[in-house]
């Protein structure tokens, strides 16, 4: 097998295993407070998630509250008295995506809640089964389609990625050119004030007849 074919298969496994991972995450919540998980996402992307409490007091199942906000404050989803749920929606601004929980008032003060939260986003959020039956396709086919959705979402990071990278850089410019302009105004400042002292100690020095 030669180099470049041990390459291929590296970045085929590699693209394939991002097609079929999402982000289960499980949060321990306190009685009192709220704890929050966010994911940076650009715009025009799919996220797809479900929540479900797990207590420890099996007899006993307590509920929560959920809220998810948009990096510019807007509520996309927000559920009291919850004890499991789901929210989806496609992305219309690009930052940082929140979601809050906190356990609901009337059960506080009980026994441990924690949360499990499957949150899917862009390639991993696609419901390729509904793919395949509308599309007819299975197999090799279905999986070459996964492959091509993956490269496209790879791709669109890597734009996102560059973009933020330049509007990082734009601003990196227009601060060092602010902060250059500040010490040559800060610098004239200074030799003006020297210029005035001198002046007035001469004037003072005179009017004593000290020079």
């Amino acid at each position: 097998m030669t180099s470049t074919s041990a390459v291929g298969i590296i970045i085929f496994f590699s693209i394939l295993f991002l097609v079929r991972t999402g982000q289960a995450i499980w949060m321990t919540l306190p009685s009192s407070g709220t704890k929050c998980v966010s994911e940076e996402i650009q715009n025009n992307v799919v996220v797809l998630a479900d929540y479900v409490v797990i207590s420890d007091d099996h007899s006993h199942s307590p509920t929560i509250s959920v809220k998810v906000t948009s990096p510019y404050g807007n509520d996309l989803h927000h559920r009291d008295n919850a004890t499991h749920g789901q929210f989806a929606f496609t992305t219309q601004e690009a930052g940082n995506y929140l979601a809050c929980f906190w356990v609901d008032s009337n059960n506080r003060g009980g026994s441990g809640v924690s949360v499990n939260l499957d949150w899917k986003t862009g390639i991993a959020a696609q419901d390729w089964d509904s793919v395949a039956r509308k599309e007819k396709i299975e197999g090799l086919e279905l999986e070459l389609r996964k492959l091509e959705g993956a490269v496209e979402a790879i791709h669109d990071n890597l734009l996102y990625i560059k973009g933020r990278e330049a509007d990082m850089r734009n601003l990196s410019e227009r601060t060092n050119t602010r902060v250059a302009w500040f010490s040559m105004m800060s610098l004239g400042v200074c030799i003006g004030v020297s210029g005035l002292q001198l002046l007035h100690l001469k004037q003072f020095f005179q009017k004593k007849k000290l020079i």
